[in-house]
């Protein structure tokens, strides 16, 4: 056994692995720097911290066991899915527990009458519509990694994808959560009927980041495959003009499908990489779908026609067929791996504005290409004002990770500056915990942290994430007053 952790803390960590092999098998709590390696990061690769323990519990009982220990030794745990969220909220702590529910990847039941599956945290997010795929069914929510992530991490950071303009996020999509508090109870959140009674908490469990308690079922609903679907793949000649076609669109009373944006240096990276056919001199793309039955579908492609033609589209196609629907849209979701091509690194921000804000926002991060000297490659969702900025940067370089840093920062600041917030869906975690300063008072920030203690009254779980301590926006608020630059109205409060 090789453990890192000296003096006390080395004493309470062998404590803590003894405790858990008394109710998990051993092998499924790791300890040897070799075996906890794997977990040291989440997608958000910059900020790495190697777990002290790693436990793989198998079922619920196995997670309560976990649970308590750490409760009764007063350990840390943060609960780990299959690691691809981008805000560092699967961080681990060298003095603590991570805790991973990949072992519980199981589909407990599917009802195609009541439209729902009952899943275990562990199933990915892909594997869910392909076991309701022979019903007609599928699950709506679809992240760009929905082939790797698993349903319990799309469940703590609430998450979305191209298509939940129209069919909602992950809290739209849950009826019901199973989970377990520190005190290692297992609690239900939600229901499988229409309704719940009393406080809406499933609404709180879903984006809590794993601070309030560790997901181990969780109830979906499915919905019925269209009969047909259609994509226009829009060019423009001017970002502002492909901006003001979101906002028109939106305005026309139209939801399509989905509602992306790329602009003309996310396109011709992700062309590179799968040959979807965009067009490499467009200062942007749109890609707007429309699903239901072919007259529905007919009529909406013919009216979000017109209008992209009145908005200044210099160039459009419409899918013709199923395959050339999932053409267009690749691209859009190898935007993510087709950066990793072109750069050693790179930083996926999201951030959330107003759509009529769009144009102005990427004006904004062009300028601060040229003042950080970086590349940042554009993709929207743009039908919700959901931006996500790809910083490219090696992260091998010190001063370039610096400036990474302080790129998103004032993407961020300015996502509020415009009437935004700093995330739309890839959660808080360590990567906007100072902007969170901003967002907030101290007022708000406080009671944020009062509803984690009625859970959790020792903050074990997922500390030091999502919910920024008052000393430390005291510090943010210091850095950005000195010299008397204020930049956003009632900082100097802190």
């Amino acid at each position: 056994m090789n453990m890192r952790i000296t003096g006390t803390g080395f004493l309470k960590q062998a404590e803590a692995a003894g405790r858990l092999r008394q109710g998990l098998p051993e092998a499924s709590v790791l300890t040897d720097p070799e075996d906890t390696r794997p977990y040291e990061c989440d997608g958000l690769s910059a900020y790495r911290a190697l777990p002290g323990i790693v436990a793989l519990p198998e079922n619920e009982a196995q997670v309560c066991h976990v649970l308590r220990v750490c409760r009764e030794l007063g350990i840390p745990v943060v609960a780990r899915g299959a690691g691809t969220g981008l805000s560092g909220g699967a961080l681990p702590m060298s003095d603590g527990v991570l805790l991973s529910l990949a072992k519980m990847k199981r589909i407990l039941a599917l009802d195609p009458v009541a439209r729902t599956a009952r899943v275990q945290p562990g199933v990915r997010n892909l594997a869910i519509t392909e076991a309701a795929e022979p019903y007609g069914l599928y699950y709506a929510p679809d992240p760009s990694s929905q082939i790797a992530c698993s349903i319990g991490g799309n469940v703590a950071e609430n998450a979305g994808g191209v298509h939940c303009l129209k069919y909602g996020l992950t809290v739209h999509n849950v009826m019901r959560v199973r989970a377990v508090t520190i005190d290692g109870e297992a609690v239900e959140f939600g229901s499988e009927a229409l309704d719940a009674p009393g406080y809406d908490l499933l609404a709180l469990v879903t984006g809590s980041e794993g601070m309030l308690a560790v997901t181990t079922e969780i109830t979906v609903k499915l919905v019925p495959r269209p009969e047909t679907a259609q994509v226009i793949l829009a060019a423009f000649d001017d970002i502002e003009r492909a901006g003001a076609a979101v906002a028109a669109v939106i305005a026309e009373g139209i939801i399509p499908a989905g509602l992306e944006m790329m602009d003309q240096a996310a396109t011709r990276a992700v062309e590179q990489y799968v040959q979807a056919g965009y067009d490499l001199d467009a200062a942007a793309l749109l890609l707007c779908e429309s699903d239901g039955t072919p007259e529905e579908v007919g009529e909406e492609i013919a009216r979000m026609t017109a209008l992209l033609r009145r908005e200044g589209a210099c160039d459009f196609r419409v899918s013709q067929s199923e395959a050339e629907r999932l053409k267009f849209w690749s691209g859009r979701k190898a935007a993510f791996p087709a950066m990793g091509r072109i750069s050693p690194d790179y930083y996926c921000m999201d951030g959330t504005i107003p759509r009529k804000r769009l144009a102005e926002i990427l004006r904004f991060i062009a300028a601060m290409e040229k003042k950080y000297g970086l590349r940042c490659p554009n993709v929207f969702h743009a039908g919700d004002g959901n931006l996500h900025p790809l910083i490219l940067f090696d992260a091998n370089d010190p001063d370039e990770l610096r400036r990474t840093e302080a790129f998103a920062a004032e993407v961020l600041e300015k996502c509020i500056e415009l009437g935004g917030t700093v995330t739309g869906e890839h959660g808080v975690g360590i990567e906007k915990i100072n902007q969170m300063c901003i967002q907030f008072s101290p007022r708000e920030l406080e009671q944020f942290r009062a509803v984690k203690r009625a859970f959790d009254p020792k903050e074990l779980l997922n500390p030091g994430k999502n919910i920024p301590a008052l000393h430390r926006c005291a510090e943010f608020g210091r850095m950005h007053v000195r010299g008397g630059n204020v930049p956003f109205p009632g900082l100097e409060r802190f």
